[in-house]
């Protein structure tokens, strides 16, 4: 599938009632820091506290009434799941999360309160998958792949479309990389809306399974991710990827050390929550200083769900 410049109007459009309109926010001391004028796009401000909400509701609300009937399924332990969760509460429908055993009980709740009914699992992929097949099978509920999905990306798209709405001219935007439903997104949005604006992605070095794809421009799977930035542990899927080897300049990846030093950053200067996953976009800034030298630069938070008895500093 080609997504064109019509899909990413039409998903915003049908989404604008359900997700916020975040803001967009400067900081003098971190323009300091950096040697570049940034632009804080808060999809942490988000409802559901993530841009997570932006793809679920497209794929939800652009599933005619029928299809909806038996409710949505997907797997995920953390932002996607809640996503999932809420946007099929405000249709009017069941859905159903699947999730290891040992997910935080704050995401658990979150998940609950939303109305989905959970199911548990092994803490690894093929376990997640199966048992929602056994669901799908037993509900005819839909599956909504946490990002690669056409209708997933394409949601993800409208974060940066909102920034080209309201008139900022970026030289580059830089989202972080885990399974690719942002960065895609945002690729294929300024491709259509800021063709001058270049694309950065952002990547832990412990879990650098796309920066490994881009450069020897195959898939290579995620093994082992030790990272703090828990929402960036996964693979890219096919569809993802194939848009990330076209349209986005080149990854950048951020030691432990640095996603943390940025994140403490972003509490102490700006006062707003951000995870882990949310500040590898600004350690990325950070480390290569000269490449942003004086540019006007984007940078998607991406979520604000952290638990805040167990910050890293």
């Amino acid at each position: 599938m080609v997504i064109k410049k019509e899909d990413i109007i039409k998903a915003q459009i049908r989404i604008k009632d359900v997700i916020h309109k975040t803001p967009i926010l400067t900081n003098q001391s971190l323009d300091k820091i950096s040697d570049a004028t940034l632009f804080f796009k808060c999809e942490n401000f988000q409802k559901i506290g993530a841009f997570k909400m932006r793809g679920a509701s497209n794929v939800v609300f652009s599933t005619t009434k029928k299809k909806q009937q038996n409710g949505f399924i997907t797997h995920s332990s953390g932002n996607h799941a809640q996503a999932v969760a809420l946007a099929s509460k405000l249709a009017g429908v069941r859905s159903y999360i699947v999730m290891p055993k040992n997910v935080s009980e704050v995401k658990k709740n979150a998940v609950v309160s939303y109305g989905a009914k959970i199911y548990y699992c092994e803490n690894n992929e093929k376990a997640r998958e199966e048992m929602c097949k056994d669901i799908i099978k037993k509900t005819g509920a839909l599956f909504i792949h946490p990002y690669n999905d056409y209708g997933v990306i394409i949601g993800q798209s409208t974060c940066f479309k909102e920034v080209c709405d309201d008139g900022y001219k970026l030289d580059y935007i830089i989202t972080p990389v885990g399974g690719g439903g942002l960065a895609s997104g945002t690729a294929i949005s300024a491709k259509y809306f800021s063709p001058m604006t270049k694309i950065i992605l952002a990547e832990p070095q412990n879990a650098d399974d796309a920066y490994q794809s881009f450069i020897k421009k195959k898939i290579i799977p995620v093994t082992s991710p030790n990272t703090i930035a828990d929402g960036l542990r996964t693979s890219l899927g096919d569809k993802t990827f194939n848009i990330i080897i076209n349209h986005v300049q080149k990854i950048i990846t951020v030691s432990e050390k640095e996603i943390i030093s940025a994140m403490r950053l972003i509490w102490e200067r700006m006062k707003i929550i951000c995870e882990p996953s949310c500040s590898v976009s600004l350690a990325a800034v950070l480390k290569e200083k000269k490449t942003f030298l004086n540019k006007k630069v984007g940078i998607i938070l991406t979520g604000g769900n952290v638990d805040v008895t167990k910050l890293p500093f």
